[in-house]
């Protein structure tokens, strides 16, 4: 026969106190002598009981777990961040519960107000521009927001995409390349920084950069654009995307073309996704630090979530990746 499962009765029998008394010792809401607090420790050990989560976060408000709401999490750079986040939410006691928008704007608000109800804060990643967030600071969360923010006060992470941009557009120039483009995605707020770093550097050399929008950060739309980049009039020496995905997609069309990388044109990305060392030819990145990022906006959620300050900004120093995509031309 089954051995039935102790109750929060069962301890206080055993202890010979209330039931209430077990439940706030329990939950942590009040300290009791040390004889009560021993006899209640001896007899939960001794059954084995254990709380039950939804009466504990009833009774305590908490629920001992983090919302992160990611826009794909099929892009591995976002895989990373999950990664990171949670690492550091597990080793404090929480669980992490995800969503995903699935780079689709109008599906964001519906979840995170869903996921607000279950959490006791949230790590959110949007391309909600700030003049629209009045809805998700009114939710009444601990809030910590992965990406530069510059008019609203929510605490943020984010790397430093514009001194990534600019490290890889030196890199490039000191190749000897002239003709650089940038193969971009205009929708992410992220875009317009490394466009930024890039052009701060082509400004000082004199040279002109062209620039191209994609439609999505994936690697199917950088194989898209990777004819309407190559087979015009003149075609760049180098170009940097948004991202890996997209250098990876635009490299493997390029190659189908004809086109010889790095020999013909050099590319280059960023994030440095695990799969970026495995393209042929290896891909150069830019290292934004996507686990380090998680790992730093859940220490900064926690602080809050124990009523603590969090710094109102974290910005994680990128890493330049060096890789065969790239060609020197001046030898």
């Amino acid at each position: 026969m089954k051995k039935p499962v102790p109750t929060i009765r069962d301890v206080a029998a055993g202890a010979g106190v209330s039931t209430a008394t077990v439940s706030k010792f329990v939950n942590g809401a009040q300290r009791f002598s040390p004889a009560v607090e021993e006899a209640v420790t001896r007899v939960i050990a001794e059954l084995g009981y254990r709380s039950n989560p939804l009466a504990q976060s009833m009774i305590t408000g908490r629920t001992q777990s983090i919302g992160l709401s990611v826009l794909d999490v099929a892009n591995p750079h976002f895989s990373s961040v999950v990664k990171g986040a949670n690492r550091v939410a597990q080793a404090h006691g929480y669980n992490l519960l995800l969503v995903d928008t699935e780079e689709n704007p109008d599906r964001e608000r519906p979840l995170l107000e869903a996921l607000s109800r279950r959490v006791d804060g949230m790590i959110v990643i949007s391309r909600i521009p700030e003049t629209e967030m009045d809805w998700m600071v009114g939710l009444g969360k601990p809030l910590v927001f992965l990406g530069r923010l510059t008019q609203r006060e929510i605490p943020w992470v984010a790397g430093d995409d514009r001194r990534g941009a600019a490290m890889l557009a030196r890199h490039l120039m000191t190749l000897g390349h002239k003709h650089i483009a940038y193969l971009g995605f205009s929708k992410s707020r992220r875009d317009e920084e490394r466009l930024a770093g890039i052009r701060d550097c082509l400004l000082v050399a004199g040279l002109e950069l062209a620039v191209f929008d994609g439609g999505s950060p994936s690697a199917q739309e950088g194989e898209r654009m990777s004819s309407s980049i190559m087979l015009g009039a003149s075609h760049p020496d180098a170009l940097i995307c948004y991202n890996d995905l997209m250098a990876m997609g635009f490299m493997k069309a390029t190659q189908t073309l004809g086109f010889r990388v790095p020999e013909d044109i050099s590319v280059a990305g960023f994030d440095n996704i695990d799969f970026a060392s495995y393209s042929m030819p290896p891909l150069t990145t830019v290292d934004l630090q996507s686990e380090r990022m998680g790992a730093a906006a859940m220490t900064q959620l926690l602080v809050q979530i124990g009523d603590q300050p969090a710094q109102p900004s974290t910005i994680i120093e990128p890493q330049l990746v060096l890789r065969h995509s790239t060609f020197n031309r001046n030898v």
